[in-house]
């Protein structure tokens, strides 16, 4: 039980790294390819590769229950769509990473104005240091917030709304089966929008091919098996934990990769975003 315990944590850690590769790798496909066209391709090709690990269980679900994820696929799709567009107007992608991150503070809230749950103390809590920390993140020039921010935002409000509907609609679902269904519904949303938008003509190189087969099997397919692996074995407030990791490889990768310069009141406005999120998981169960 230990070992499992131990694998499904180490699981989750690498999780996070792909998570944090996947933001570099698509900040550098969309220099080259439209978003739309970057969205249906990966995940439609994504779920190609996760597909033979659960086509039995997707056939073997009721017509509810498609109906259900296909639903919860379509506003995980939304929160998508608008995060692409935000990583395509940004230059900063760590200050959306830890906006992004804000998604498991803002779903008590969304919780209960949907569906009457009431937040425990502990959101009342956190909630203002989260938004001190957005302040110190995003407010460096007098009071205007730039663009990409607020799509970064928004997207992880959809975010935070996908999880909230993901959890009622989980019931004897198997994750990587409701993974795998929500997904495609992503990559259809997106080719649908493609097919609307009618996006300008690119060309294919090396270094797109590359860095989109990055972002296809490595920062998508291998990162949600990993994912869902791991919290099959890690308790949810354990698992929670590690996941906040995200935003700190995504800031060292895009300092690493896109040279960003990140100043001090930015990085202390993470770290207070870091912080709320863990006093949340960590004490909120208590």
């Amino acid at each position: 039980m230990k070992t499992d315990a131990l694998r499904g944590k180490l699981f989750l850690l690498l999780a996070t790294m792909l998570a944090g590769v996947g933001w570099i790798a698509s900040k550098l496909v969309i220099l080259h390819m439209p978003g739309e066209v970057f969205i249906a391709a990966r995940f439609l090709i994504a779920i190609l590769i996760l597909l033979p690990f659960c086509y039995q269980q997707i056939l073997a679900l009721r017509g509810k229950q498609i109906a259900a994820l296909c639903g919860v696929g379509l506003v995980l799709a939304a929160s998508i769509e608008v995060w692409v567009h935000a990583i395509t107007i940004s230059d900063t992608l760590s200050e959306g990473a830890f906006i992004m991150s804000l998604a498991m503070i803002i779903a008590p809230f969304i919780s209960w104005l949907l569906f009457k749950v009431r937040p425990n103390r502990m959101f009342w809590i956190t909630l203002p240091i989260a938004c001190i920390g957005i302040m110190l993140l995003t407010i460096t020039t007098g009071w205007e917030v730039d663009n990409s921010q607020w799509f970064f935002l928004l997207s992880s409000a959809l975010l935070s709304l996908h999880f909230v509907l993901n959890k009622r609609v989980l019931t004897n679902i198997k994750p990587l089966t409701s993974i795998c269904v929500q997904l495609f519904m992503v990559g259809v949303a997106g080719s649908v929008i493609m097919a609307l938008v009618s996006p300008e003509h690119f060309e294919l190189n090396g270094q797109l091919f590359f860095w989109f087969a990055v972002s296809t099997v490595i920062a998508t397919s291998v990162r949600y098996l990993l994912q869902t692996l791991g919290q099959f074995n890690v308790k949810l407030e354990t698992a929670s934990l590690i996941m906040i990791l995200e935003p700190i490889w995504t800031l060292i990768l895009s300092i690493s990769f896109l040279n960003e310069v990140v100043e001090i009141q930015k990085l202390i406005g993470g770290g207070v975003i870091l912080l709320s999120l863990f006093i949340y998981i960590k004490f909120s169960k208590k």
